[in-house]
């Protein structure tokens, strides 16, 4: 915990005696003897805080040069469509997403994942269904067919 211009009477002067009292980490940096909105943080570095001249020093106090596990290994970003065309989509795939819309509107991403096609394909040919004036969009991501 480190404080800035604690007042005497403050709920986070409170928290910090308790977390000394547990033996926690309390940091705290100093201020003027004549302003009363630093006379909690004075009190609390004469009762035991860790007085703070620079980011150094907390991280002195934190012990951050300790040794930390390895990153994680970095997540391959995955293969992008490039430059897909409608004319690139095939009719099995038009089908397939005409097929999976109704009446009743449905959430785009429940489309794509029940297609299995890819998000680039279905909505290429949601907006071909939309400009069509065969397809009505819906709050909340979802879409249906026209009646």
């Amino acid at each position: 915990m480190v404080l800035v211009e604690t007042a005497r009477r403050s709920g986070s002067l409170h928290t910090a005696r308790f977390a000394l009292e547990q033996g926690r980490d309390v940091l705290t940096v100093p201020g003027s003897p004549l302003d009363p909105r630093c006379d909690g943080c004075n009190a609390l570095i004469r009762d035991g805080a860790v007085l703070v001249h620079h980011a150094d020093d907390v991280m002195a106090a934190l012990d951050v040069g300790r040794a930390f596990p390895p990153p994680p290994p970095l997540v391959e970003e995955p293969e992008r469509e490039h430059h897909l065309r409608p004319d690139d989509i095939s009719t099995d795939a038009r089908q397939q997403i005409i097929d999976a819309l109704g009446l009743a509107p449905v959430d785009v991403d429940e489309l794509i994942h029940h297609t299995d096609l890819s998000v680039s394909v279905v909505h290429i040919v949601l907006l071909e269904l939309e400009l069509a004036g065969r397809l009505e969009r819906h709050p909340a991501n979802r879409v249906s067919l026209t009646g």
